[in-house]
């Protein structure tokens, strides 16, 4: 794809490039699995803990198996302007339900249930600082939370086999300035006529791809530009999460 000659990202970035991506393992050290996930200044803490029980609805429906679900949060001063707490409000806000919805399903997408036997694994995302891409952050950071808690299942023998059957990985696409390009931080995400979030396994394949044009339309062959980008963001992000795993 071609780049505008006069076009400039506000921190200097190339239109595929990420921002610093960095992840500090071991953050929350009662959880069974946790991690500092950073995409430059959007920092995520991602957190998993493993419950030997299943939802009262899979007991009673007899779904056999185990689960896996998420809740995600925003900090009150993870913002320029402090977002108050949503029990302060007496109710989640429609975001939030949204996007732990997605984390959720993100991780799901790659679990065999069966093979984590009647166990339910929460992951916990708590943004610490927002500045754009905050759920795809979320996404990226939970499913190696996730697999450091279901490796020490298999390090002490709880199960036999790994229920993670590809890894996951998420990052923000869009159109800013008529020039698409990857990982929108929050003045790209502000101001982008087009703006996507792309969640893919290692193996290439999507699991959710949301995406509008914000007062704007855009062309089938943005559509394939944002989507190779994405490809490529999901690819640098899937080596990264392999080697922190692998220390």
């Amino acid at each position: 794809m071609d780049t505008n000659e006069d076009f400039e990202r506000p921190d200097g970035r190339a239109i595929d490039q990420l921002r610093e991506l960095t992840f500090t393992p071991d953050f929350a050290p009662n959880a069974d699995g946790s991690v500092l996930c950073a995409f430059g200044d959007t920092k995520v803490i991602c957190a998993a803990s493993i419950d030997n029980n299943v939802p009262r609805w899979m007991k009673a429906q007899g779904v056999k198996g185990g689960w896996s679900t998420a809740e995600y949060s925003m900090l009150p001063y993870s913002t320029l302007d402090r977002k108050s707490r949503d029990i302060s409000r007496g109710k989640q806000d429609g975001r939030t339900v949204e996007i732990q919805r997605l984390i959720g399903r993100s991780l799901r997408a790659v679990l065999d249930l069966q093979k984590l036997g009647e166990r339910t694994l929460w992951i916990d995302c708590d943004v610490l600082q927002a500045d754009g891409g905050t759920r795809t952050a979320s996404i990226t950071g939970a499913y190696v939370a996730c697999k450091m808690a279901i490796d020490k299942l298999l390090a002490n023998g709880d199960i036999q086999e790994d229920p993670f059957n590809d890894t996951i990985a998420a990052v923000s696409v869009g159109v800013f300035k008529n020039q698409e390009i990857l990982d929108l931080n929050y003045l790209e995400d502000r101001d982008a006529s087009v703006d996507f979030n792309v969640v893919m396994t290692g193996q290439g394949n999507f699991v959710e791809v949301q995406g509008t044009g914000e007062e704007a339309v855009f062309s089938e062959q943005q559509l394939q530009n944002l989507l190779k980008l994405a490809k490529i963001g999901c690819t640098q992000i899937s080596t990264s999460q392999q080697a922190v795993l692998n220390t």
